[in-house]
């Protein structure tokens, strides 16, 4: 038979005798066809020249063939892995990442994500911490029927629409390591204040304290941001102290790698005269001397894991309900950390 025009979805579907949706699997490489149907739709659409209508197939669905990620985030490190993860579970598929940076301190910030969905109308969105934590964004998706994953350091919503992972008691077992290799005065980097994650490590620091029955002075807290110039503030305030500590949990690597520069810039040998513990596992941790002692998080498994779970309906319900949605971080050792100088 003669055919005319370009060959559809429709006729790929049809010749093989299968629903536009199975053929849309082949498409985006959906795991969950047999060998056998995919073989046969993909012999069609080689048969056919079929190629796909991104444009046309966006049209139908009321939305285009993007998976957004928006963020208000220091950590540039966290929003490259968090990218890594994603494309990983994109990869073979139609869809395009987008990355929209807001200010979660704008007063226009709701109605500045409302115009970015409504203008890319992307087919789901990931929401990175902290702005994950606010409802009203979860809200918003559901208003305008957007998928959306939220990642927190704590349980933020149902299964299907959150990754989390264990800050707080990761965080007591790094702590813990130190009391046990006789570690009583200990100093904490924190995170910035509006985070989760960094109110859940500092929880977690303070109560591994607090069941060691070791007081914690306000003065061995200080405050950094999640960036290298912050850690090293906050690192010299309390390297200034009299006594100064004898190791430092910091609430990220970047600013544990700083905690290690400004002791340097002191002549202190890390870890003799000072033990640093980091978190988030990054390639700093492994590419500074001595190599940190850190807290694996798996944000690129989380990442990917989210991103399945935005495509549930191209790789199947089955495959997304079956990604975690609590994952396990672990703490690394490696060569900053010893017991206490005359310990």
């Amino acid at each position: 038979m003669q055919r005319t025009g370009k060959p559809t979805i429709n006729d790929v579907a049809r010749i093989a005798g299968v629903s536009k949706k199975t053929v849309s699997r082949v498409i985006n490489r959906s795991p969950l066809l047999n060998a056998d149907t995919r073989g046969k739709v993909e012999a069609v659409i080689a048969e056919l020249g079929y190629v796909p209508n991104v444009q046309a197939r966006a049209l139908a669905l009321r939305r285009n063939f993007l998976i957004g990620l928006i963020h208000d985030n220091p950590n540039a490190q966290m929003v490259m892995n968090v990218q890594a993860g994603m494309l990983e579970a994109m990869r073979e598929t139609e869809f395009e990442l987008i990355v929209r940076p807001i200010d979660r301190g704008s007063s226009t910030m709701l109605e500045d994500v409302r115009n970015f969905l409504e203008r890319q109308r992307p087919y789901g969105v990931m929401i990175l911490p902290p702005i994950s934590e606010n409802d009203m964004l979860a809200d918003l998706c559901n208003d305008l029927g957007i998928r959306y994953v939220r990642m927190g350091s704590a349980t933020l919503d149902d299964p299907e629409h959150m990754v989390a992972s264990n800050d707080r008691e990761v965080v007591i077992e790094a702590v813990n390591h130190l009391i046990k290799l006789g570690h009583r005065r200990i100093g904490l980097i924190a995170g910035p204040h509006g985070f989760r994650s960094a109110r859940e490590r500092r929880k977690g620091f303070e109560e591994a304290l607090v069941a060691a029955d070791i007081k914690l002075p306000r003065s061995l807290i200080a405050d950094g941001n999640y960036t290298f110039e912050s850690g090293l503030a906050a690192a010299d305030r309390l390297l200034d102290l009299s006594p100064r500590p004898t190791a430092i949990f910091s609430s990220n690597d970047e600013m544990g790698a700083a905690t290690l520069h400004a002791a340097r810039r002191r002549g202190m040998t890390v870890p003799d005269d000072l033990s640093i513990i980091g978190f988030d596992d990054t390639a700093i941790a492994n590419h500074i001397w001595p190599p940190m002692t850190t807290v694996h998080w798996p944000i690129i498994s989380m990442a990917r894991s989210a991103a399945l779970k935005l495509l549930a309906d191209f790789f199947g319900d089955d495959i997304a309900s079956e990604e975690p949605s609590l994952f396990t971080s672990t703490l690394i050792h490696r060569a900053s950390v010893a017991p206490p100088r005359g310990e």
